[in-house]
């Protein structure tokens, strides 16, 4: 299913997109060859096989988010540029 000049020109226009007439050429056959595939995707017999969300399966291979103790307030000042009164100081990115 070729796409026409004037679908592309619309796609474009709607994209807000200003291409010249070397790039709508070229992505009228790029479209055009994407509706294709897809076109011959959807004629594929499909009876018989479960839908699925991922190919293989997925595992989470992160560890519990359980509560710990959290590192001494003097050894993480220590490795900051800046800090006062218990807190990191920054520099302000907001005058």
């Amino acid at each position: 299913m070729p796409l026409s000049l004037q679908q592309v020109e619309h796609i474009a226009e709607l994209a807000k997109l200003a291409l010249t007439d070397e790039e709508k050429e070229r992505y009228r056959l790029q479209l055009s060859a994407i509706l294709e595939y897809a076109d011959m995707l959807q004629r594929l017999d499909l009876d018989g096989v479960p839908p699925m969300s991922h190919a293989v399966a997925l595992t989470n291979i992160t560890r519990p988010d359980e509560p710990a103790a959290s590192s001494p307030r003097d050894e993480i000042l220590a490795n900051t540029p800046d800090h006062k009164d218990g807190l990191i100081r920054v520099r302000p990115i907001l005058e």
